[in-house]
């Protein structure tokens, strides 16, 4: 669908020689179900992130690994709302169609998933029991589910049950737990490879750490230790080097990538010339950040099915993303945020210095999302018990509360 225009480089040392090799890290192919993914990097599904065209230049960017489609939530696949349907939708360059839904009723989870078994629709389903956000917990869903053993355990079985006969393997994203006082992790894990889940991806942060401060790698560890299936660690993956330290220091299977690549899908050329034992990084110049820009804008529109107004207004965050740490100033990142075709895009790219390096203080930096601690909405009398109760269920599910809109 295109050549990517960041071309590689030779990563040096300060003194302007060739920087040393890192130290090679061992990270066999990884066999999900009948998939196997020959380098285990994963794209995190990010919500209004990676819809196909985001993953295709991450994927022609990277290795043979998983590029997962943003989150698509149960409840309106069920009633075949038109975006959730256009958010299954992948490119025919995608080697693996990787889906994650999100659910809290197992009934409707499973409905969902028995229509995208039918329709032929991923070869690969994900389900998310990681987001944090208050509209996600508040309905007991996302990183709250797994605290109700009896309810992760059902979804999660119900799931399988429609997906193994037609060997689509399914997997689950954790967090560490709700808080450090209702930690989850360890027993989550164990229910999820139990009602047959092929990996599981641990965010490395409790919900009410959000996405603030470090996440804490070691406790991506000790769930190494506990399963017999691949776990992939999550968080903080800044930087090709920072996915070499998570591997060396817990032993994780594979790694998966959120914020870390937001506004530079070239961070997947490193990961693969890293785990290649390469120290070749991408350090592209403004001018060849443009060119990305322009083709994410223009497979945006093919997206929008031809709209482009709505896909230029999709790529302003990304946009934002991909100036991020380069010295342009505020009245052209405000110009950017006012385009509304691809000609205005095009007009903007053309003014900016296309010989503009990335300051190497600012490479390999967080992106996106840096919030600190905050207070986790849960359901009513949420913690009072590791099960539901039937009245739990009944407020979850007697009125159908999930919403089928976007």
């Amino acid at each position: 669908m295109g050549e990517n225009p960041c071309s590689p480089v030779r990563r040096t040392d300060g003194d302007g020689g060739e920087a040393a090799a890192p130290e090679p890290v061992a990270l066999p192919p990884v066999r999900l179900g009948r998939i196997t993914v020959p380098t285990p990097v994963v794209l995190s599904p990010m919500a209004g992130v990676t819809n196909w065209p985001f993953r295709v230049l991450c994927e022609e960017y990277g290795p043979d690994g998983l590029y997962v489609a943003e989150m698509v939530t149960a409840r309106a696949l069920v009633a075949r709302n038109p975006k959730a349907l256009r958010l299954c939708r992948f490119a025919p360059t995608e080697r693996v169609r990787s889906l994650q839904l999100y659910g809290v009723n197992p009934s409707i989870t499973a409905q969902a998933a028995r229509i995208v078994v039918d329709g032929g629709m991923a070869d690969h389903v994900d389900l998310n029991f990681g987001c944090p956000v208050p509209k996600v917990t508040r309905r007991g869903g996302g990183s709250a589910l797994p605290w109700k053993t009896d309810l992760f355990a059902e979804l999660i079985r119900r799931v399988v049950e429609v997906c193994e006969p037609a060997g689509i393997p399914v997997t689950a994203k954790i967090r560490v737990g709700i808080d450090h006082g209702h930690e989850t992790f360890l027993e989550a894990g164990r229910i999820a490879q139990e009602e047959g889940c092929a990996a599981v991806t641990l965010h490395a942060r409790t919900t009410a750490e959000y996405y603030g401060g470090h996440s804490d790698w070691s406790r991506i560890g000790e769930l190494k230790a506990a399963l017999d299936v691949p776990v992939f660690g999550n968080g903080d993956i800044w930087g090709a080097d920072d996915a070499l330290a998570m591997v060396r220091q817990t032993g994780c299977d594979g790694v998966a990538i959120g914020r870390g690549c937001q506004g530079r899908p070239w961070l997947f050329a490193d990961l693969k010339h890293a785990f290649a034992g390469s120290p070749e990084r991408t350090d592209p110049t403004l001018g060849e950040v443009c060119a990305v820009i322009r083709r994410h804008a223009r497979l945006l529109v093919e997206f929008y099915d031809g709209d482009e107004r709505m896909a230029v207004h999709d790529l302003r965050k990304h946009v934002a993303w991909y100036l991020k740490g380069f010295p342009v100033g505020g009245s052209t990142r405000k110009a950017f945020m006012e385009c509304e075709s691809l000609a205005d895009v095009d007009r903007e790219c053309g003014r900016l210095d296309p010989s503009v390096r990335l300051p190497s203080r600012v490479a390999d930096k967080p992106r996106g999302r840096v919030r600190f601690a905050k207070k986790v909405h849960l359901p009513y009398g949420w913690l009072d018990s590791r099960t539901t109760t039937p009245a739990e269920r009944e407020a979850l599910f007697g009125d159908d509360p999930m919403d089928a809109s976007y």
